[in-house]
């Protein structure tokens, strides 16, 4: 199909304006947290005397480097766990067929429609009763379990695309259920799984809900719900809340910039059948 220059002009123009109105808040918190510690900025305005040390103060008062390492270690324990369980599962709903796959499939859908906000009470005081609140068990154990609809899902679209030749071959070699799930899809399936692997990390280091109101220990929840306790010590410095807000964004931003590529792919995965 021909594009006329005007509506390719008028794209381009689309899209510079897009990714302007995406970028404008982070510039926004960037160079207020610039501003002197204490003022009020006026909006889109450099300060004159950059405060580089706004982010040291930030750094220290968030005590980033537990902060590191608990975000670490929340994510080594949800994503793998995460990946076997729902690459296990949409391998038996998407490829074998086990009975009871549609109710399944049904119901892991039907959870990707349940809201977030309205499970955090139940799950707080189940959380209370089984000793695990205030830990970072109160954030991995939910989390395994909220990203398991949507990680079957992900799944199972890649394994239902799958030829069913390359099944029905590795049968009539004598390949049994695991052989065909662990040799023959799981090496076909690293693309997805990696993509799948790079949005669950990204999630689960962002995530501020679940760390602010299961755990009240500032250093044992993810970079993103450390803000929490962050503002009680700054609720009316905005430059410093700035700073500690620019802090917490940085590894996000390097990770999508090492891993652009797949986190691309894996948005687009499923709008063209393989």
């Amino acid at each position: 199909m021909k594009v006329g220059r005007g509506e390719l002009w008028a794209g381009r123009a689309f899209l510079v304006g897009l990714m302007v109105f995406t970028l404008l808040p982070f510039i926004s918190i960037f160079m207020t947290a610039l501003h002197p510690s204490g003022s009020v900025p006026g909006g889109l305005e450099w300060p004159t005397d950059p405060q580089w040390g706004n982010f040291v103060e930030a750094f220290n008062v968030a005590n980033m480097n537990a902060l590191l390492m608990s975000s670490t270690f929340i994510v080594i324990a949800v994503v793998p766990v995460s990946l076997v369980i729902s690459t296990m599962a949409a391998f038996g709903i998407g490829l074998l067929r086990i009975r009871g796959s549609r109710v399944l499939f049904f119901l892991f859908v039907f959870g990707l429609t349940l809201p977030f906000g309205g499970i955090i009470v139940p799950l707080y005081y189940l959380e209370r009763a089984m000793g695990i609140y205030n830990t970072r068990l109160a954030i991995v154990l939910p989390l395994i379990g909220l990203y398991m609809p949507f990680a079957v899902f992900w799944m199972r679209a890649h394994f239902v695309n799958m030829p069913a030749e390359v099944s029905e071959a590795a049968l009539v070699d004598g390949a049994t259920s695991w052989d065909l799930f662990w040799r023959i899809h799981v090496p076909l399936a690293r693309a997805p799984i990696a993509s799948l692997g790079i949005l669950l990390s990204v999630w689960t280091w962002n995530q501020f809900l679940l760390a602010l109101v299961l755990v009240e220990d500032p250093t044992q929840r993810t970079m993103a719900g450390a803000l929490g306790a962050f503002q009680g010590h700054y609720a009316t410095n905005i430059p410093l809340l700035c700073a500690g807000t620019v802090l917490i964004l940085i590894p996000t931003l390097v990770i999508f910039i090492l891993f652009q590529r797949q986190i691309i792919a894996a948005l687009l995965q499923g709008s063209v059948k393989g």
